[in-house]
């Protein structure tokens, strides 16, 4: 990037696709447009704009982060989405993860907890028109009962566990992805409904920020783990 004039996102956001994720295994076709096509550096605070495509998470406010662009790819590809599907998402945050999810799927519902984050990336998914997003201000633990069943559900913050109710709004042959751990260690974990029985497969060390509300973490168990 030359200093003092304007970064050339588009260039570095090709980068990102070839080095940061195509270098690292990416390999579905959808997934790398998509994440070659939603503008991240407009989700991330002006003063991280710089830093909009490396290889790494930033702030948002209120404690939470953006992921890092690697990370979001992966959870996106493990869903396996064709473009019919409906997806929750607990931790809408920047929207980023949803505005990506959006480009890959008929409907995407996404629960924040924070009305500020959501006020912010529901004002960016009118501007950007992604009008499949669906962005609700509740305890995302809880999931959305009233829209299940969901083929895909993302969590993009730590849980000590599968929330039970998210469990249940899966539907058959539905795809679940989350981090599982707390403050010093977590797993991404993959999970898949047959029925009334759950299959899960452990596929990468991750760091998020804690998942708050019923069935999350408060501030003492989470510092206590």
């Amino acid at each position: 990037m030359i200093i003092g004039k304007r970064p050339s996102y588009d260039i570095e956001r090709e980068r990102m696709v070839k080095d940061q994720l195509a270098a690292r295994g990416i390999s579905d076709p959808r997934v790398l447009e998509a994440m070659r096509t939603v503008p991240r550096h407009l989700f991330v605070p002006k003063e991280y704009r710089y830093l909009a495509y490396t290889d790494g998470p930033l702030p948002i406010g209120k404690r939470q982060t953006i992921s890092q662009p690697y990370i979001v790819a992966l959870m996106t590809e493990v869903l396996e989405l064709g473009g019919e599907e409906r997806v929750l998402e607990i931790g809408t945050g920047s929207g980023y993860q949803a505005a990506v999810l959006s480009l890959l799927a008929k409907e995407v519902h996404t629960i924040e907890l924070y009305p500020e984050l959501a006020q912010r990336a529901s004002r960016l998914m009118e501007k950007l028109k992604y009008n499949n997003v669906h962005i609700h201000v509740s305890d995302g633990s809880q999931g959305i009962a009233e829209h299940a069943p969901f083929q895909a559900i993302v969590i993009t913050a730590a849980a000590p566990r599968v929330p039970p109710p998210i469990k249940q709004q899966m539907d058959d042959g539905g795809r679940l992805i989350l981090p599982v751990g707390g403050l010093y260690g977590q797993t991404l974990e993959l999970w898949r409904r047959k029925g009334d029985q759950w299959d899960y497969e452990t596929l990468a060390p991750v760091a998020f920020v804690p998942l708050r509300g019923q069935w999350g973490w408060n501030e003492s168990k989470w510092l206590d783990f």
